[in-house]
Parts: structure tokens; sequence; C-alpha cells
């Protein structure tokens, strides 16, 4: 139910996104018809069909890739005939006869011609818009399709996908029951409605060219990205806060101190009991440790932080997971690994292996290839932290990075609870560096981006993306956040695939670092690449993962760092220049 009201309401959010402005067009094109029979039946058909798509595009393979490509065209056809149609009276009746017609015969024998024209004509522009319409995927909609990715087609990812898309249903009919109310006061007033009708009819082709173009998921997806993240991010946390306790979660307070008189008795912390911790049954392998149960746990404090290796967000945690699980282990903590993959490459469990002893991870891990344990914790996030009591009740959580002070005191109080006498101590204080150094996160302007095709957005290219096949690309100049490929290419659903030597990756950011997922490809042979910053050698600029000319090698499917700026952050045009064939290209993060 959560996860409904949060979906519901990020869909909501989307009306303070630019990215809902090529739609508003189709949708403000209604003002002033039957809200019961224009309105509603448009905005079912835009949120049912935007959920189908999004269901299929979250789990199917390129046939629904494909389907969507077809039917988006046909929308756009669809969209751009209505729109000339509010521009010419005459081109209106030619093209709404035939309904009007149909209509009638259908209704004739109950007397209400004219209201299923009206519903009808109106359903047809919903499953258009539903089929054009590409919401920026912020933090909330992102674990709506993360979810659909790791579970599959199911009833669960469908009603979310609803929800969310009702949500936008709601706040586009609250803004055009107030759109419709002044257009009736023009038109009442001025007598201007052949005008204001004109003027819709442009803003509809102007809409239609905005996502023929490509607009919509690439210069409106970037000024949204800083626009409505932070109040998803908030709903997000305002809402899971209540979610896992019968009382408000409280976080655990930095400054609190012990009085002498309370030494006296039992320290009882005030974190809320938010129910037994599920099994931690159903990992395929356990590395660090023979397989834990959480009966044999029973008096520990555990701290269960599920990660998967490429994440950069869990790579920023794990320097703070590593110092707890040293500097409290003799006072009874317990730090799991839960190892949850997000892409196919992570399920290797040798992959695993060597990205523990690369990040120094000394506790137990769980590898949860079949999201089991998961699924069992009800968990959404990459990275997530649970604390679970001495009794095996789950006592705190967080999702997300930060928070580490906090984090730090629940496991003191927790430790103290269970009958630790620890002095007193400074929270931990990680040298991290190169890609584990904690994120500038003022001046970050770019986002997670994908290049596999089930979740690729802001291709720059103009080839369009060819599922599970080669092609050559080309790519001049992309936009702030858009990317685009050169050489020959195939792009898959998790990645794309160089077939041949130069080929090469071109990303314009704005953001301190610059991560890339990149991986050898099957044969495991090393690739050579150079990386060049505004058409240079990136020298005080580079990453941790290659030198000041901008050489570097992909050894290991991993994530790399290839951008550190040292000066003032700015905008930058970023290129990988490979020069073996076979590397694989995952996903750009930054910090």
């Amino acid at each position: 139910m959560t996860l409904l009201i949060i979906a519901y309401l990020g869909g909501a959010l989307t009306i303070l996104s630019p990215c809902i402005l090529p739609v508003l067009p189709f949708v403000f094109a209604r003002a002033g018809q039957p809200f019961v029979r224009s309105t509603v039946p448009m905005l079912i058909g835009m949120a049912a069909t935007f959920s189908l798509v999004a269901t299929l595009a979250a789990v199917g393979g390129s046939w629904a890739i494909h389907a969507n490509e077809y039917g988006r065209l046909a929308a756009i056809v669809v969209l751009a005939i209505f729109g000339v149609s509010l521009l010419s009276p005459h081109v209106a009746s030619i093209v709404t006869q035939p309904v009007v017609d149909f209509g009638n015969r259908l209704l004739n024998a109950s007397g209400k011609s004219g209201s299923a024209r009206t519903a009808a004509s109106s359903l047809v522009l919903g499953v258009a818009t539903g089929l054009l319409w590409a919401p920026c995927a912020g933090p909330i909609l992102g674990i709506v399709l993360t979810g659909a990715a790791l579970q599959g087609a199911n009833l669960e990812t469908t009603f979310l996908l609803l929800a969310y898309a009702a949500g936008a249903a709601t706040s586009l009919a609250i803004a055009l029951t107030a759109g419709g109310k002044i257009f009736a006061g023009m038109k009442r007033s001025l007598g201007v409605g052949e005008r204001i009708r004109q003027v819709l009819g442009a803003a509809v082709l102007a809409g239609v060219a905005a996502i023929a173009l490509g607009l919509d998921t690439g210069l409106l997806a970037q000024l949204s990205y800083a626009s409505t993240t932070s109040f998803e991010q908030a709903v997000l946390d305002r809402l899971h806060a209540k979610s896992t306790a019968d009382a408000p979660s409280k976080a655990a307070s930095n400054d609190r101190t012990i009085a002498a008189a309370d030494t006296k008795r039992p320290f009882r912390s005030d974190l809320p009991v938010g129910g037994p911790a599920p099994s931690l049954d159903g990992a395929v392998e356990w590395l660090n440790s023979p397989p834990l149960t959480t009966e044999q746990l029973r008096g520990k404090i555990v701290l269960v932080d599920f990660w998967t290796y490429s994440c950069i967000n869990c790579i920023r945690t794990t320097p703070f997971i590593r110092a707890w699980a040293e500097k409290y282990k003799e006072q009874g903590l317990v730090v799991i690994g839960v190892h949850a993959p997000e892409f196919a490459f992570e399920k290797k469990i040798d992959n695993v292996r060597k990205a523990v002893d690369d990040f120094k991870i000394a506790y137990p891990v769980a590898i949860d290839n079949d999201y089991r344990i998961w699924r069992a914790f009800e968990n959404s996030y990459w990275p997530a932290h649970y604390l679970i009591d001495a009794k095996g009740q789950i006592r705190y959580h967080h999702f997300g990075e930060g928070n580490y002070r906090q984090t730090e005191q629940a496991i003191q109080d927790l430790l103290r609870e269970a009958g630790s006498e620890m002095a007193a101590s400074a929270p931990v204080s990680p040298n991290a560096k190169g890609a584990e150094a904690s994120p500038d996160l003022r001046n970050a302007r770019s986002g997670e981006t994908y290049l596999g095709y089930k979740r690729a957005t802001n291709f720059a290219s103009p080839e369009n993306l060819q599922a599970d096949a080669a092609r050559d690309y080309s790519v001049a100049e992309p936009s702030l956040n858009e990317w685009g490929l050169s050489g020959s290419w195939t792009v898959g659903a998790e990645q794309a695939t160089l077939n041949q030597p130069d080929g090469r990756i071109a990303y314009r950011f704005s953001a301190r670092d610059l991560h890339l997922v990149l991986g050898p490809g099957p044969s495991g042979k090393p690739v050579r690449f150079q990386v060049t910053i505004d058409g240079k050698a990136p020298g005080a600029d580079r990453g941790a993962d290659i030198d000041a000319n901008g050489d570097g090698t992909v050894t290991a499917t991993r994530l790399y760092q290839l951008v550190r700026q040292s000066g003032d952050v700015e905008a930058r045009n970023f290129e990988i220049r490979f020069l073996d064939s076979g590397v694989e290209a995952y996903a750009f993060t930054f910090g």
C-alpha cells in the first residue's frame, strides 16, 4: 500500500516537471468540453496506455521496443491530424465525419448521439497521448521500473504504474478544470472562441514537433532532473519513515549522552520496533563466512547492507560499512552484506568475489542472485541498511547514501541496549578515495544514464537505437545530459557492445565526477581506451582509473571513475574512444 501511495504522489508531481510540457497541449485542447464525456475518457486512455507500454518496456525484450516505436509514430500522426483540425474547421469536418456517422449509427436507438462521439474521440486521443508520454524518471518512477525489471511482469508492477499514471491524470484533471473555466470566461467576455481554438491547434502541433524531435526525453529531461527530484525524495523519506513501525520512526540523535544516574539501570533505546527480522535463507552462496541464520545471530546487533558492486551509491557507502564493522566488532556488531545484482554480470560469483577483495570487505556477504532475501525484506533500494537488535527485531533502516552519523548512533544505542559498556567515541570518518569519496551534490546536474535499450534515455545520435543488432552510429555534439555512440555497436537490453575498434561514446555532463560501468566482454580480453574532456587530455581532471593523458584499460566488469574535476564544476564534453573491440558499456553515474 505504501508503494502505491508513493507511486501515486510521484505521478501527481509530474505536473511540476518540464517533461509534462509536450502533452499539455493535447490535454488543454479538451478544455471547455464536458468533463465526464471528454476529459475523463482522455485521461483514462492516457493512464492505461502509459501503464501498459511502461510494463512491457520494463520487462519485455526488443519486440516491445519495436512495438512502442510503431505506436509512437501512429500516435504522432493521429495527434498531428488533431492539431490541424483545430486550426481549420474544414479539415475538422472531414476528419470527424466518419467518427460522427459511426457514433450516430451506434446510438440511434438510445437517442444519445454525440455523447459517444465525444467519449470515443477523447479516449482515442488519450491512448495516443499515453503512447507519446515519456515522464522524466525521477526517484519514484525509478523505483517502480527497477522493481518491474527485478520481479518481471506481474499485477503489482501494473498496479504501481497505474497508480503513477493516475496521479499524473489527477493533477492534469485539476489543471484542466481550472483552465477550462478560464477559457470559458474568455469566450463569453471576448468572443474569441475561434482564435483560442486555433492557438490550441498550434500548441498541439508544437507538442507533436517537440516529441518527434525527441525534446521530451532530451532537453526537457535535463531541465527536470533538478526540478522534482528533491520533492520526490522528500516523499520517499516521509512515507517510508512511517511504513515500518506502528509509531513514527525516530532518528537517533548524535548528541545524546547518558546521565550518570541512568547507568544504574539497563539502557533502553527509543528506536521503534519494526517487527521480526526476515529470514536470511535463499542466498546462492556466502563469501567470507559460512551461511548465517537469524537464529544464530540472536544476541548480536546485525547490520544488513543491501548493495551491488557496480552501484556508485553503494560504493560510496562502503567505507562507512567497513569502518563500522571493524570498530564495533568486539562490541557485538555483525555486518552482513547482501549482494543483490542489478546487471547480469553482477550475478557471476567470481565477479562479486573480486569486488569484495578490491573493496577490502572482510565481513560476510550473502550472494542473493534470486532476490529471495531482497523480497523477504520487501526492499526496493541500493543501498539499503537495516539494523536488527539482539532479540531479532528490526529497529532502524535507512535507504540510500548519507545519514551516517544517525546510523552509527543507532548502532551504538542497540549495542548499549544489548549490554555493551563501550565508552563514548566520535563517529567514524573514513579516508575515502577515488569512487568511494562522497559526492559533490551541490554541483551535480547530471543523473544516472543507462546505455542498454531497456532503460536508455537522452540518446543523441541521429540513428535511432536498434535493439540487438549491429549498427553504425554517429554523434556530433550532444546537449547537456545527452549521450551518443559512434562506430559499430550492438545495443542490448542492458549494455552497448562495440563490434569494431575505434568506437566512441560521447556525453555532455555537469558534475564533479563521471563514472562509467564497463566490461571487457565474454572473451575477457583487456580493452584499451582514451578519455578526452572538451577535446583535450584530462590532466588534473582525470579520474582514479586513468592517467593524466586519459589512457586506461578495461580489465574487469566494474565501475570506472574517469573524471574528477579539480577546479570549479562546469558543463564539459566527455568522450571515450576504445582502441579495441569487444567492450561492453552499461551505465553512466555522477557525483
